[in-house]
């Protein structure tokens, strides 16, 4: 195998910062430094918890291409932490009339480039979170259901069959009375 012509970025390392009930996407940059027209392709070690956008292509001369690697959502657990890992494949595109696919399958080994990339995953600490991130999360409905001091001032769908909804039927809906 050869010396990688891409410059990655990150080089070494796709940062995943959870909590991971959710789907969280990391990025990473592929630059064609050469004169040569690139051929690129991404793997991974566990392709059933990630979804990577463009998962392959064709890098021209000075060209960049941004790379987003989503993460299902999965229940972190502290033994997969380092488990998963990336390989950027590449190799300089033949000369003349090619299929991309066969060029893949009979490619000369010599003449494939690839860096690995670990995924390391990180946890923010709960008291950091802010509101706007455990509404995201789904947390501040339950935190609204249990703590009396957050108001819930979602509009309320009128449900006592008629009228419009005015202002007043949407505080008594609130407050939890009836009309």
């Amino acid at each position: 195998m050869s010396k990688q012509l891409l410059i990655i970025e990150p080089a070494h390392e796709l940062k995943f910062v959870g909590p991971f009930c959710t789907a969280v996407s990391s990025f990473m940059r592929l630059t064609n430094p050469t004169e040569h027209v690139i051929l690129f392709k991404i793997k991974t070690t566990a392709p059933k918890k990630y979804c990577v956008r463009p998962n392959c292509g064709v890098l021209e001369p000075k060209d960049t291409i941004e790379i987003t690697i989503v993460l299902q959502p999965f229940i972190f657990e502290a033994a997969e932490k380092n488990k998963h890992k990336f390989m950027v494949q590449s190799m300089i595109m033949p000369e003349g009339d090619v299929q991309i696919d066969s060029v893949w399958k009979d490619c000369n080994p010599q003449n494939l480039m690839d860096s690995k990339l670990r995924c390391v995953f990180e946890l923010p600490e709960e008291k950091e979170m802010t509101l706007s991130e455990m509404a995201e999360l789904g947390g501040a409905n339950k935190r609204e259901a249990t703590d009396p001091a957050v108001p819930d001032d979602t509009p309320k769908k009128n449900v006592s069959g008629g009228g419009s909804n005015t202002s007043d039927q949407l505080l008594l809906q609130s407050s939890g009375e009836k009309d």
